[in-house]
């Protein structure tokens, strides 16, 4: 916002018919915040700790942004994100105190956090995976998972082919 000046003042107070001490007028970046804030989409009711299937997960923000990049790729993965991890994203709150992103996840979820922050580990850092995996005990293991990959094929396991 900008505050008017003596020269707008004084016409305002012309205007009204008594004196204006004080205008404001909100600025075109304003109003692009206004509306910005309007468009997100409203918080998820997040379930408190009543739920069993959920569990408060505090993410930093290095982890949160490499969960972003994972939740984007979704259409793009082989293994794509869990069912409602998108939108937990979405909708995450910060905690600005302790700057932490609060999501309630169901266990399909974190294991799903788990496994994109291995991705991140595989193509960057290691620190938000080992952080994941020392605060909630969650670790995508490529070994546990092989199970779940394709198949061999002609003999040949399937890291061997292309």
């Amino acid at each position: 916002m900008e505050l008017a000046g003596r020269e707008e003042r004084a016409e305002l107070s012309a205007l009204e018919g008594w004196p204006v001490w004080w205008a404001a007028r909100l600025t075109p970046y304003g109003h692009d915040t206004l509306a910005y804030a309007q468009s997100r989409p409203p918080p998820v009711s997040m379930p408190g700790p009543a739920d069993p299937d959920r569990q408060l997960v505090e993410l930093i923000p290095s982890q949160m942004a490499a969960l972003r990049v994972f939740v984007a790729l979704s259409g793009q993965l082989r293994v794509p994100p869990a069912a409602g991890l998108a939108e937990q994203v979405r909708s995450a709150s910060c905690d600005h105190g302790i700057k932490r992103w609060r999501l309630h996840l169901t266990a399909e979820q974190m294991e799903s956090v788990a496994y994109g922050l291995w991705l991140h580990r595989m193509t960057g850092s290691a620190a938000e995976a080992n952080r994941f995996a020392r605060e909630y005990g969650v670790v995508h293991s490529p070994a546990g998972a092989a199970d779940e990959g394709p198949a061999a094929v002609d003999g040949l396991p399937s890291t061997a082919r292309w």
